[in-house]
């Protein structure tokens, strides 16, 4: 069962496009320091999006907690993960994804792509998957 926690750290920022299909996606700042959904496996993801909105709206954001994420594949408890090409959580391998931001800990297994899980994400102090 996917749960998320009750004191994650979050902010609330304007969604800078029709998010509406994307809750529990993982978002990063455009241009203008408004969300839009990552859009690449090497982007640096703000947080996890909370709320669906659409553009101008306001994106709830959790940065730093517990939260549910939707899964690019299935995942295992433990697995590191960072964002996928279209904004769902994907694993990394430090060594092999070396390009890419590691930004949480798989908490609940998800069995296939766009399953709702459970993760401890920290967006707030990404690194590499050195």
């Amino acid at each position: 069962m996917a749960y998320k926690g009750s004191q994650p750290f979050k902010i609330t920022l304007e969604a800078g496009a029709d998010l509406s299909a994307k809750q529990y996606y993982f978002v990063k700042l455009d241009s203008n320091g408004k969300a839009v959904v990552c859009s690449g496996a090497t982007d640096k993801p703000v947080g996890v999006l909370q709320n669906n909105p659409t553009s101008g709206q306001a994106a709830e954001i959790v940065v730093v907690g517990l939260t549910k994420v939707s899964s690019d594949a299935a995942l295992t408890i433990g697995a590191l993960i960072g964002t996928s090409a279209d904004g769902q959580a994907d694993a990394k391998t430090p060594g092999t994804d070396t390009t890419e931001y590691v930004v949480g800990t798989v908490l609940t297994t998800t069995g296939a792509a766009g399953v709702i899980g459970s993760v401890l994400v920290n967006c707030a102090n990404p690194h590499r998957a050195a």
